[in-house]
C-alpha cells in the first residue's frame, strides 16, 4: 500500500471521513472539520502506525494531508 493510502485510510478510521472525500490538498479544519482533540488522536495513530515521533511544534505546521505525507517520508528517509 502506498504511503498516501495509509495515510488518506488512518484519517478515515480515525474521523469516519469517507476515504474519497480526503484528498492531498485537503486541510485538516477547513475541509475535513477536524478539531485540536482530533488532530491529536490522529497525530497519535500516524506515531503508531509509522514507528515515529512527531512533535507538538511540528504537528501544528501539518495542515493538509500532504503535508503529513511529505513529513512522513522526511523522516522515513532520515
Amino acid at each position: 500500500m502506498e504511503l498516501k493510502d495509509k495515510i488518506v485510510k488512518l484519517i478515515s478510521e480515525t474521523t469516519k471521513i469517507e476515504p474519497a472525500n480526503i484528498q492531498p490538498n485537503s486541510n485538516f479544519i477547513d475541509d475535513l472539520n477536524l478539531d485540536s482533540l482530533d488532530m491529536v488522536e490522529l497525530m497519535m495513530k500516524m506515531e503508531d502506525e509509522f514507528g515515529l515521533e512527531i512533535p507538538e511544534k511540528e504537528t501544528e505546521k501539518l495542515k493538509t494531508v500532504n503535508d503529513v505525507i511529505q513529513y512522513i517520508q522526511v523522516k522515513k528517509n532520515s
